[in-house]
């Protein structure tokens, strides 16, 4: 048996990350995570997981966001018992993470039962339930950053950081390949060089093969300082405040919430800016930050005391349903931040519904969005998107400020690289849109390294590794999904279709709308699918935004 690669996740997209390595002395996975963005993707958790949950000896993981954790559960559910590995911060993030992620898969699972009650139809079951995220955060195992563990027969692991979230890491790892060794190093998620928590990402040099992420392999930010991003969100926050509304903040429970509570706080106490109050409205931010206060003393550039952290009397931080409603009454001066950063669940929802209708209202986005999120068709320039099941027109200022990405951009990734060459056989670029794994690609060709030993693999493809430095491709029998539905699939298109078409029949004169309906009628009927009676007096309903909806 010779050493092989799987890519079970995050191969043309940014979600589901998951590797497996079979080796002659067993299979392990490298992150287990949740795939997320539009319904064709989400749909990947349902599908059976597509290898045996049995085989696995053991779980290497990377940091504790919920794309590279969050179908550990499943595994757990589905009768596995193994070890999964990680640094002490990431179980602590896990302590919070996983019983979130649970309660979100039940409730989604309770909702999509009620509507198919109303149909008689069969009720769901959740992805996996909170008694699966408690059995698996038994099974944690920790490893100090920087120090060789053995988790299994013919393998030795070693965590370095990555700078991306506390507790991230690249995990660097030796497979027996007979009496050699194959060294394989997963980057994980890089972290940019400019953070306020922590050291620049660090790793070893030359390596059989390096599995990197690509996230913004074609994009560049502006060059900044912490202090010229302070200033940045300075002027964010006092214009947002001048035109009289609220700022609503979609941030990520882990690592964005914090790093803004910080910045916020500095701000206030240097007196920059003045906001009447500062909600961050998320049960599980909350437990985060309480994780962020425990490990405060790994942070590098924290201009705040350690009492003054994440405490300024203006900080209201919401656990509780009635308190999180609350927030809606207020009409302005406030700051919101809330969960999910790409609004595609949790309390950011209710907070956009009240405030997207408002002309003096902001949403600021701080992260990326992923294409068939709710974020996304915001940042997009969308006149309306469907929350809740109802279509809410976007008269809100929409801004962004890309300095608070927990990613490394492009010449950032191409320092990484280029500090861990060479790479003997080949670089794999993972967890990426395809074009930005191209321009990484095109980048890395242009320091000397042949076109063939840089490679774009597709969801389930797999290689044949050797200590010789040679990758042998394979590919699966049958995808899981088309590729091209990573990007754009059928739900999406006609969502936007619906929304267009609804824009312009209300544009239009009586006239005109019976005239464009017809002509569609006519098209249909061209297609072979002709409308009858019935169905021409029954109104079109968008199924979905141009996005995600609950």
């Amino acid at each position: 048996m010779t050493v092989t690669l799987h890519f079970h996740g995050a191969a043309g997209t940014v979600t589901g990350s998951c590797y497996r390595v079979d080796h002659p002395g067993g299979h392990f996975l490298v992150d287990c995570g949740l795939f997320q963005g539009n319904r064709s993707v989400r749909e990947l958790n349902l599908k059976p997981t597509p290898f045996a949950v049995q085989s696995i000896d053991f779980l290497l993981l990377t940091h504790a966001h919920i794309d590279h954790v969050g179908l550990l559960p499943k595994l757990y559910a589905e009768g596995w018992s193994g070890p999964a590995w990680m640094t002490e911060p990431t179980a602590g993030l896990l302590e919070y993470m996983l019983p979130d992620s649970a309660g979100i898969q039940e409730s989604e699972a309770e909702r999509e039962t009620r509507k198919r009650s109303r149909r008689g139809d069969e009720p769901v079951k959740p992805l996996y339930t909170k008694a699966d995220a408690d059995e698996a955060l038994k099974h944690r195992k920790t490893c100090a950053y920087e120090t060789w563990i053995e988790p299994g027969p013919g393998v030795r692991a070693r965590y370095w950081n990555a700078g991306h979230i506390i507790g991230s890491a690249s995990i660097e790892i030796e497979v027996m390949d007979g009496d050699k060794p194959v060294r394989l190093l997963f980057s994980g998620d890089i972290g940019p060089d400019e953070k306020v928590f922590y050291k620049e990402p660090d790793a070893p040099a030359g390596f059989d093969y390096i599995v990197c992420e690509s996230t913004y392999g074609g994009r560049e930010r502006d060059d900044y300082t912490l202090l010229q991003r302070r200033d940045a969100l300075k002027a964010e926050i006092n214009g947002a405040l001048g035109r009289g509304g609220n700022l609503v903040i979609p941030t990520f429970a882990v690592e964005r919430s914090q790093e803004l509570l910080h910045d916020i706080g500095y701000l206030i106490k240097t007196g920059e800016i003045d906001p009447s109050m500062v909600f961050l409205d998320s049960p599980l931010a909350s437990k985060v930050t309480g994780v962020y206060r425990k490990y405060a003393k790994m942070f590098e550039d924290v201009e705040l005391g350690a009492d003054e952290l994440f405490n300024d009397p203006r900080f209201r931080i919401i656990e509780a349903v009635a308190d999180s409603q609350a927030i809606n009454s207020i009409r302005g001066g406030a700051i919101i931040m809330s969960a999910s950063g790409m609004c595609d669940a949790g309390r950011i929802k209710h907070h956009l519904r009240a405030n997207l209708i408002r002309r003096n209202a902001t949403v600021l986005f701080v992260g990326y969005q992923a294409p068939g999120t709710l974020g996304h068709v915001i940042l997009t320039g969308a006149k309306q998107a469907r929350i809740h099941g109802k279509l809410v027109p976007v008269r809100a200022n929409i801004r962004a400020l890309g300095n608070y990405s927990a990613h490394a951009d492009h010449t950032e990734l191409m320092e990484w690289i280029s500090a861990r060459l060479p790479a003997h056989g080949a670089i794999f670029l993972s967890h990426g849109e395809d074009e930005e794994r191209q321009a990484l690609r095109a980048a890395i060709m242009a320091t000397g390294m042949a076109g063939d030993q840089i490679i774009l693999p597709q969801l389930d493809d797999y290689f044949e590794l050797t200590a010789a430095g040679i990758a042998g491709k394979a590919q699966a029998e049958t995808r899981r999904i088309d590729p091209h539905q990573v990007h754009s699939d059928w739900h999406n298109a006609f969502s936007d279709f619906t929304i267009r078409l609804s824009q312009q029949l209300q544009a239009s004169s009586d006239e005109d709308k019976l005239a464009l309906m017809q002509a569609l009628q006519h098209q249909l009927s061209a297609l072979g699918a002709p409308l009858s009676p019935s169905h021409k007096r029954t109104p079109i309903t968008p199924v979905e935004s141009q996005s995600v909806d609950e």
